[in-house]
């Protein structure tokens, strides 16, 4: 049988998108009575006249790159049979909810200190902003978390952030390279941003004409598709925030630095000050940088159910050779079963991207997916600019998305574009390995700069399937049948010399979301964790000799429970 390669277009281990679209579109949120309908060629809206009591007007007219749109709205009708009617009409060649969006990871853990100390030249390409020490996404010294600022002594493990110190050494950025954050603007005043904002110079600030005949008026930073106007200041902070981790300046001896030191951020405003979107905006966003032009697109945001219209903006920016980098979501959820949109869209210029800790491990909120979430990026206790000159502390798969971001366009500005593919393909063949991220992404690590700008590719290494020797375990991890409410076992095995183990569940049946059995590798990371039903299951395998299995139950339902007599061990 061929082998296919685990970075390829993952064309067997998609599931159907047709599947995601129903399962998650039936109960996505939209505006009421709103339908945005796609107009086939050559066709006018003359084709509202028919539709039967509807008081149907045109809200809103969008020529986007891939077609004519026209956002209706209805007072009378409801929006699902709206999206029913104009379906069946010949000039319409598809209608769809006008779908909400929201930022995602917009839960602030802590205020960052303003001010900061720089440990004295830790390499030459530390830059001398005074809240670098804090970055642990970018140099994780293990003690540099700024959680820590609540007094909570949790220690990270050293070395699990992207290796920005490493990668600098190869290459810091260009100001030819565009990435533009989609999300709910920029301050393009603060101090740590500014001299790194994207200007349009062909514009004339504040005269109200179109000065470079772009179809958007005094868009000197970028566009505002929420308000349909030129300036996309943030009013929010989640925006300036991924514009921060992207590229805040380095040594100006001010707050925080950027993973690109060279870069121009451009601000494409579709959220609101409240954090929230419409499909058509979203859409109008971006189209707008796709018609720019820019490099990478940065999409810290989600919602939705299955939109065509946004499927096929995010695919003409896949025929202009951008990149769209987008959140997997913060609910906990298996993408694989469940899509979470954009991120999920199958089109090979979508990265989607996990969250994990300092600690290296999946962020407790984190969204996974070994078919649908491609790689893991630092997103809880983040650190990074806020409007005012201000710095805050966010956690969030919105935060290790700009990381991302952040990193395709180091690699673009050291070799230039090249076909999508390939480059979502490098970047998750460069990741470092990590039992943690194996059943969790598709590439099983987390992101390297440093492996990206000189392409190196971590050995995965494999255990020999024939290898494994099943061992009884010396005592028997067993639950009441049925289990206590509040149950809480845990025990550790540890089989002298092993190379791998795993432990073999005979039985396990729990309340699927609430009670569950937890998998943890020597460094007490967690590789797996079960919830619901299963026999004779073979766990996540640890790369040591040395395995933790934990039970944890809820004060609600409960069930049989699980038993586990054996494990499987390579010698």
């Amino acid at each position: 049988m061929k082998k296919i390669s685990a970075f390829g277009f993952l064309g067997l281990a998609v599931l159907a998108q047709s599947a995601f679209a129903k399962m998650s579109s039936d109960y996505a949120p939209f505006v009421p009575g709103e339908v945005l309908v796609k107009v086939r060629p050559g066709m006018k809206g003359k084709f509202l006249l028919k539709a039967p009591k509807l008081s149907v007007k045109v809200k809103e007219e969008l020529n986007l790159s891939s077609g004519n749109y026209l956002l209706l709205k209805s007072h009378s009708a409801s929006t699902r049979s709206m999206v029913s009617l104009f379906d069946s009409y010949p000039e319409v060649e598809y209608a769809e909810p006008n779908y909400l969006y929201k930022a995602i990871g917009t839960t602030p853990s802590v205020e960052a200190l303003i001010t900061g100390t720089l440990e004295e030249n830790k390499t030459s390409s530390t830059p001398n902003d005074p809240l670098f020490d804090k970055l642990w996404g970018l140099n994780n010294t293990g003690s540099n978390e700024p959680q820590r600022l609540m007094s909570l002594d949790i220690s990270g493990v050293a070395g699990a952030d992207v290796e920005a110190l490493r990668a600098w050494r190869v290459h810091q950025g260009s100001r030819k390279v565009v990435v533009a954050v989609i999300d709910t603007g920029i301050d393009y005043n603060h101090p740590d941003l500014r001299n790194n904002m994207w200007v349009n110079n062909k514009e004339v600030p504040g005269n109200g004409v179109d000065d470079d005949n772009n179809g958007y008026i005094d868009d000197v930073y970028g566009w505002n598709a929420e308000g349909n106007h030129g300036n996309p200041m943030d009013g929010n902070s989640h925006g300036t925030h991924c514009a921060g981790t992207i590229g805040a300046e380095h040594n100006n001896g001010v707050g925080v630095a950027g993973v690109m030191r060279d870069v121009r951020l451009m601000a494409v405003k579709f959220l609101s000050d409240s954090g929230s979107g419409t499909l058509a905006d979203a859409v109008e966003a971006i189209d707008y940088a796709t018609k720019m032009n820019v490099d990478v697109m940065s999409n810290s945001w989600g919602g939705g159910g299955f939109s065509q219209t946004l499927e096929d903006s995010i695919k003409r920016a896949k025929d202009k050779g951008i990149i769209f980098v987008a959140a997997a979501g913060n609910d906990s959820n298996n993408n694989d079963s469940r899509a979470t949109y954009p991120s999920t869209y199958q089109v090979d210029n979508v990265i989607s991207v996990a969250s994990h800790t300092a600690q290296d491990n999946l962020s407790y909120f984190s969204n996974l997916g070994k078919r649908t979430v491609h790689v893991a990026a630092p997103g809880s206790n983040v650190l990074s600019s806020t409007p005012n000159g201000q710095y805050k502390v966010y956690s969030g798969t919105s935060m290790a998305t700009p990381h991302v971001a952040g990193l395709v366009g180091l690699l673009i500005a050291k070799e230039g574009r090249a076909p999508v593919l390939d480059l979502r393909n490098r970047l998750m063949a460069t990741t470092n390995p990590v039992s943690t991220y194996r059943k969790t992404t598709a590439s099983g690590g987390r992101v390297s700069a440093y492996n990206l700008l000189t392409n190196t590719r971590p050995p995965r290494q494999e255990p020999n399937e024939n290898a494994w020797k099943i061992e009884p375990l010396r005592e028997v991890f067993e639950t009441d049948h049925p289990y206590f409410d509040n149950t809480k076992l845990t025990q550790t095995y540890y089989f002298p010399g092993a190379k791998y183990v795993r432990l073999v569940i005979e039985k396990y049946e729990t309340e699927i979301g609430y009670d569950f059995i937890t998998i943890k590798d020597a460094r007490g990371s967690v590789i797996e964790k079960l919830s619901g039903n299963g026999l004779n299951y073979e766990t996540d395998y640890t790369e040591s000799d040395t395995i933790t299995v934990e039970f944890n139950s809820d004060t609600s339902l409960t069930r049989w429970g699980v038993v586990i007599r054996e494990a499987k061990v390579i010698y």
